[in-house]
């Protein structure tokens, strides 16, 4: 990238990372809860994730308004339009991440909410735009029309149950119809290796629901996407080999953000009393999303800065 241009083609394909470094956290924070760690290990690495997510969205911004649209540009990739929802799901989180120091966490938590409805809305009108044959499901879509269901991790203990309960609904229904569509593109094609990563975004909307329908009080839909998702993470691991085939690329992103949502249902699960399988989970879980999410985070702060990072995900320049 030549010089001057760091901040220019700033690259939304980070935020799904920055999504996994907040949700690997808030599992530390939430497994001092059952395990004898110290709940300031989630908050040194919540802070950590507050500013790794904060420095790139400060750019992206800066890149936006020197020309507004340039987003509309970046929209044209699918990585891209993920990336765009991740950094609105990272606000809502954020306001889970400050919800112990008070700090204007409604605001934080509503401006994820409305940042979420704009992505949304954008990745429709970029749908819309593209020629019919184009129109494809992909796994990057769970996070720019399901990415709402993140929204009851803060919500539901701010007190607002009913917009939680809304979100979760609006969610639901995008899952169904993208789980449908997805699934009968993968039959009818084969998927390129260095895209293999992104099918573990699957596993992120199954355990997001479990932890939405725990918060909000449905245990039986808990229970279902725990089993569903722990079937799915177990299906993944074994196939780690398959999914990794293709070597290092951007898509790596894709394990982030589902392994940290991963252990903070296995979590869950044990405070339910599911026992020791759970337990196990946990134990499992913080074990590999911890190295992993702190490495992959680290490879793409390096790549940001080379300009690698944004060349390889063909980000938009200002």
């Amino acid at each position: 990238m030549q010089k001057g241009l760091l901040w220019r083609q700033a690259p939304p394909a980070v935020f799904p990372v920055c999504l996994g470094v907040m949700g690997l956290g808030l599992a530390w924070r939430k497994a001092s809860e059952i395990l004898p760690v110290a709940n300031q290990i989630g908050d040194l690495i919540l802070g950590f994730a507050t500013a790794y997510f904060l420095w790139f969205l400060a750019l992206y911004l800066v890149k936006t308004l020197s020309r507004p649209k340039v987003v509309l540009e970046d929209l044209v990739q699918a990585p891209a339009r993920a990336g765009i929802a991740a950094a609105a799901m990272c606000m809502m989180l954020l306001a889970a991440a400050l919800m112990p120091l008070g700090i204007a966490v409604a605001q934080v938590w509503w401006c994820g909410v409305l940042l979420q409805i704009a992505a949304s809305a954008a990745v429709c009108w970029a749908i819309w735009q593209e020629a019919p044959a184009l129109r494809q499901f992909s796994p990057f879509q769970y996070l720019s029309f399901v990415g709402p269901v993140v929204g009851p991790i803060a919500g539901v203990p701010l007190g607002y149950v009913t917009e939680s309960l809304l979100l979760t609904l609006a969610a639901f229904g995008a899952f169904v119809v993208i789980t449908l569509g997805y699934g009968r593109r993968l039959l009818q094609a084969p998927l390129a290796v260095k895209m293999r990563p992104a099918l573990v975004i699957f596993l992120s909307p199954n355990c997001l629901f479990a932890i939405s329908f725990a918060l909000l009080g449905f245990e039986t839909g808990f229970w279902v996407f725990y089993w569903l998702s722990s079937l799915v993470a177990l299906g993944f691991l074994v196939s780690a080999a398959w999914l990794t085939q293709g070597g290092w690329s951007p898509a790596w992103a894709s394990f982030t953000f589902p392994v940290t949502a991963f252990v903070q249902v296995q979590i869950i699960a044990v405070q339910m009393g599911a026992g020791a399988p759970a337990m196990a989970g946990v134990f499992a879980g913080l074990a590999l999303a911890t190295p992993l999410v702190l490495i992959i985070a680290f490879r793409f702060a390096v790549e940001w800065i080379t300009g690698e990072l944004a060349e390889k995900t063909e980000a938009a320049i200002a």
